[in-house]
């Protein structure tokens, strides 16, 4: 089903052409008057009672585990993207001649973490040269043997959208005795995706991008085999009982049940997860596949002008359909986000990709903006 434009439901003025989401989305209208209102509670603290520190958080979980097709037990709140990769990195085996698969030039967030587990453990890092065709999923799936202990992927390479199928990835980790970890900071909320198929040890995803939620806020699933795992933060709020203040300093060692072990401290957070929230309902309104087929016409059409003015886009068939990657024969203009940005024309720049990326407020007129102030600059 192709939705509407739902501009209306965003402060965008007519002006702007943002192309941007993959850098950050803008909240929505109802999620910035809840946040208003969320934050002006802090105002009256005599007003938060000790429920409010856990009824938030668990419908907060419940929405997101059901936009991931998981159970709520298998949700944790964590800060950011970082935060959940590195307590995977923190539970998974490594070591001496045990390798951990990345694609090349992957998000930082999603290296980091798998650099140190290889120092500390003796491992190393094999990284998935980019395919000239695009086609990271035969690329990454020659590199996994017996000695791989952790393959950590996304949905779609962060600079252009170009696709990795993890279900087929998750496939020949567990063949080999290798776990998946998957940052879905680039695709949850915008491109479908189920963990029953998909079957990661471990997803992550910030709120901030297709989550169209709050920066500084994001969540972390688990599958059951990995709920038993050690924190990064131990959290009071983790415990069993903790619901009850006045018991707080009898002091337990047994975990709230699931993949609450995880989560991060302070994670009722009063202020930002009523905004997560509200956005989550409004995706899940929406229909995560519905917004797929939306923004699949926007990116098509975003490829044909792309070819028109000799941009090497990154084909349909090799990409998800919510973000796309312009690729120049030779350097782009320096100055080229900022001459956007003069015309009032929002996208990013990423290596030698232009990085398109619409959402629903998005319409045909702001893709042909784009493409006139590209036609003069290029």
């Amino acid at each position: 089903m192709v939705l509407a434009c739902q501009r209306a439901l965003f402060d965008i003025p007519d002006e702007i052409a943002y192309l941007n989401c993959a850098y950050m989305s803008p909240l929505l209208r109802s999620a910035t008057a809840t946040g208003q209102v969320a934050l002006a509670r802090k105002a009256q603290p005599w007003r938060i009672t000790a429920a409010d520190f856990f009824t938030d958080v668990e419908v907060a979980r419940t929405l997101f585990a059901e936009l991931i097709g998981a159970d709520a037990d298998g949700v944790a709140l964590i800060p950011s993207a970082s935060y959940g990769l590195s307590l995977a990195a923190a539970n998974l085996p490594a070591g001496p001649g045990r390798r951990i698969v990345l694609l090349d030039d992957q998000f930082p967030s999603n290296v980091y973490p798998w650099r140190d587990l290889a120092v500390r453990t003796g491992g190393s890092i094999e990284t998935v040269p980019r395919p000239d065709d695009f086609d990271w999923t035969t690329a990454v799936l020659e590199r996994i043997d017996e000695r791989t202990a952790v393959v950590a992927m996304p949905p779609c390479h962060w600079t252009d959208g170009s696709l990795v199928d993890l279900v087929r990835v998750g496939e020949r980790a567990r063949a080999v005795g290798a776990a998946l970890v998957v940052d879905a900071t680039q695709s949850l909320g915008a491109a479908p995706l189920n963990v029953g198929a998909v079957r990661p040890d471990f997803l992550v995803a910030a709120a901030y991008k297709w989550l169209l939620g709050p920066y500084s806020l994001g969540f972390l699933y688990a599958t059951p085999e990995r709920r038993d795992g050690r924190p990064l933060d131990f959290t009071w709020m983790a415990r069993e009982g903790s619901e009850d203040f006045a018991e707080l300093v009898a002091y337990r060692d047994t975990f709230r049940p699931g993949a609450r072990r995880y989560d991060v401290g302070e994670h009722s957070n009063f202020a930002l997860l009523p905004v997560a929230t509200t956005a989550l309902r409004q995706i899940l309104d929406w229909g995560v596949a519905a917004i797929a087929e939306t923004l699949g016409g926007l990116t098509a059409s975003v490829e044909r002008e792309a070819e028109r003015l000799g941009l090497a886009p990154v084909p349909a068939a090799r990409r998800v359909a919510h973000l796309i990657g312009l690729r120049a024969v030779g350097p782009l203009p320096a100055d080229l986000p900022e001459r956007l940005a003069a015309a009032d024309v929002y996208v990013s720049v990423r290596g030698n990709a232009i990085r398109v990326s619409p959402h629903l407020y998005n319409t045909a007129e702001d893709v042909a903006r784009l493409f006139a102030v590209l036609a003069a600059a290029l």
